[in-house]
């Protein structure tokens, strides 16, 4: 490195490189802990993580690159190409110093493959042998010392989630990076030979060492007891119907888990956003500048941080899922019926994730590895019910219901969800075989082997993941709200209700315009203005619906009466505005449409462009009008409608 270059960047920067399922994240998490950030590598949509470590005896500070985990560097997959290009020194503002290798101990003969390549790029290296604490009580566990003799290169043992060896594994990283260009002997001698005869004699030597470090390994005993059990629980994860059957009632756990749990805290976040609100209005004059912070930014910050505990709460339970091990088997599990569709086993947990909230759906794509089948996924995750839909199903079920047998809002319910999927799945081959067509990648991952999960590294996973919520989604989230508030506020009608408020507002204004677009719905001015309010969230439907009946802002779609002053709304001549075909037609259509600015922002993040999220509402809008006007169409044939 230049002298130049040291006075531009004085802190060394070590890549970590390794398999997935190395635990090379849980080590990258002990090292930096909440000293991290994460980031989309440059011209590329996989995401790493960078972050500072200082030694506590040490005197130098790193700066950590977490790279993408890859089983080799080079296949022609997304990670294996930033892999390349960061250690080529050819990733735009990303250029190593060192790299730290994580090995995973119970399982070298392949690990060792992946650690030929690595070291083939000649840079200063430290190899950790992680999971230590599990291999070492196996026959046939790997000598650290003799491996070191072998790569030429520090090898540390030591245990991510337990934090043992890491104070040897920052003696080596101090002393590595403090040298020119490393200690090891093996790339002083590579150096004086050419570059192409450098890598040939490297990769035949390390075939030779492969097979020769691996032998421990095979000198094991053929049957062991342990490896039998896991065997047998494999075969079951893993069956298309036992293992299908496992991971529905898993996931089935995991969202009960966060509907109950997450209820509480967003309870506490609406309550402590609603009491805010009226402290601003407490203590200010009446106004504009009142309605703005209250109805506007409070409001509208509430409306992005009530998102956190369910977000928080999937990531925590998804990464102990994960570092158990069992996710990988889940996969493997759905990849068959997911197939049929163009989407693979992966895709399966962000559409579950999606039932509860499309946000975290959509952010657990990064399991995704095919960059198409991801865009694909991420398209399609609003389609699942979530449980902002609920209110909405609630109000419009039960006006469906009246004079039903008991049955039918329970069917109906079904129906919806039932819907949604179908129409997701739909969109998904569909996009598959046009737009992002390509057939789904085969499913070749290798099963972690099972352990306790680390707590500390799911903690330091939902932290990180909250922080990047809030950092990038909720800054747009909070504009869009203003922008909304702005509409539904001007122009002021001093002295009238607010339901002559909304009808001459904006956004009341907009919904006269667009009333005859929607007319084939079945939709009159009134419904219309609910429909285009709830684009900021399915939610305001209900409350926009209840100021419009005279119900009141807070209406609870649950409470009879506030149904039926809804149910009892006139047109302009008089007959309801919810008659049958009208209410089916407007159910299909928010079963089906995207009506949650909040998930376009996210899709934006996650995609890194606004292309994919005006197709995503384009498309779901499309087919939630087509479909809607089919409700409707039939539901008026049977006689349901006036």
């Amino acid at each position: 490195m230049s002298a130049g270059a040291d006075a531009a960047r004085p802190t060394p920067r070590i890549a970590v490189l390794g398999n997935p399922n190395t635990g090379k994240t849980t080590l990258f998490n002990r090292l930096c802990g909440v000293r991290a950030r994460t980031a989309n590598f440059p011209g590329s949509t996989v995401e790493g993580r960078i972050g500072t470590h200082r030694s506590p005896a040490g005197h130098v500070e790193l700066e950590l690159v977490d790279l993408p985990g890859s089983y080799s560097l080079t296949i022609d997959v997304p990670e294996a190409r930033v892999c390349r290009d960061c250690l080529q020194g050819s990733l735009d503002g990303i250029e190593p110093d060192a790299m730290l290798v994580v090995l995973d101990a119970t399982n070298l003969r392949r690990n060792l493959q992946f650690a030929a390549q690595a070291l083939a790029h000649r840079l200063p290296a430290v190899v950790a042998l992680n999971m230590w604490d599990t291999a070492r009580a196996r026959p046939g566990c790997v000598d650290p010392a003799e491996l070191s003799r072998r790569l030429g290169c520090p090898v540390v043992p030591v245990s991510g989630r337990t934090g043992e060896g890491l104070a040897a594994l920052d003696v080596a990283l101090d002393t590595v990076v403090d040298l020119p260009f490393g200690a090891d002997a093996l790339v002083a001698r590579l150096q004086k030979l050419p570059p192409a005869e450098a890598t040939q004699a490297m990769l035949a030597s390390w075939a030779d060492q492969v097979t020769r470090a691996a032998a421990p390994m095979a000198a094991a005993p053929a049957t062991d007891p342990a490896d039998s059990l896991v065997d047998r629980v494999d075969v079951a994860l893993t069956h298309p119907f036992v293992g299908i059957a496992v991971f529905a009632l898993t996931m089935a756990a995991l969202f009960s888990a966060i509907f109950m749990v997450a209820s509480v805290p967003m309870d506490l976040i609406d309550l402590v956003f609603g009491r805010a609100a009226e402290l601003v209005r407490s203590a200010m004059p009446e106004g504009l500048l009142a309605d703005l912070l209250a109805d506007g930014i409070v409001a509208g910050i509430g409306g992005v941080v009530i998102f956190l505990p369910q977000i928080c709460l999937l990531f925590f339970l998804l990464s102990l899922l994960e570092d158990s091990g069992y996710l990988a088997r889940a996969a493997f599990a759905v990849d068959r019926v997911m197939r049929r569709f163009g989407l693979s086993g992966p895709s399966f947990v962000p559409l579950l994730s999606s039932h509860a909230c499309a946000l975290p759906g959509i952010m657990s794509t990064r399991l995704i590895r095919d960059d198409r089948e991801r865009l694909a996924t991420i398209l399609v995750a609003p389609f699942m019910s979530c449980s902002a839909r609920l209110p909405v199903y609630v109000l419009l079920i039960g006006i469906l219901s009246v004079g039903k047998p008991a049955w039918f809002a329970g069917a109906a319910f079904v129906a919806c969800y039932a819907l949604g999927a179908a129409a997701g799945l739909l969109t998904a081959l569909l996009a598959r075989r046009t737009l992002l067509r390509g057939p789904a990648r085969p499913l070749v991952m290798e099963l972690p082997p099972y352990r306790v999960p680390a707590l500390r590294n799911a903690l330091l996973v939902t932290w990180d993941r909250a922080l990047v919520f809030l950092r990038n989604a909720g800054t747009t989230i909070l504009a869009i709200s203003v922008v909304m508030w702005w509409l539904s506020a001007f122009p002021r009608a001093e002295g009238t209700d607010a339901r002559m408020q909304q009808a001459g507002s904006f956004a009341g204004q907009l919904g006269e315009a667009a009333a005859p677009a929607f007319a084939p719905l079945g939709f009159d001015s009134q419904l219309t203005v609910g429909v285009l309010t709830s684009f900021l969230a399915r939610e305001v439907f209900v409350s926009t619906m209840g100021v419009l009946a005279g119900a009141g802002s807070d209406a609870d779609p649950a409470d009879r009466t506030v149904l039926e002053q809804v149910a009892a709304m006139p047109r302009a001549d008089g007959t309801p505005v919810f008659d049958p075909a009208t209410a089916a037609a407007a159910l299909v259509f928010f079963v089906l449409a995207m009506q949650c600015l909040p998930t376009l922002a996210v899709t934006r993040r996650e995609t890194g462009s606004w292309k994919w999220p005006a197709i995503q509402f384009g498309w779901m809008t499309l087919v939630a009008y087509v479909a809607a006007m089919a409700a409707h169409a039939v539901v008026r044939a049977w006689g349901g409608g006036t």
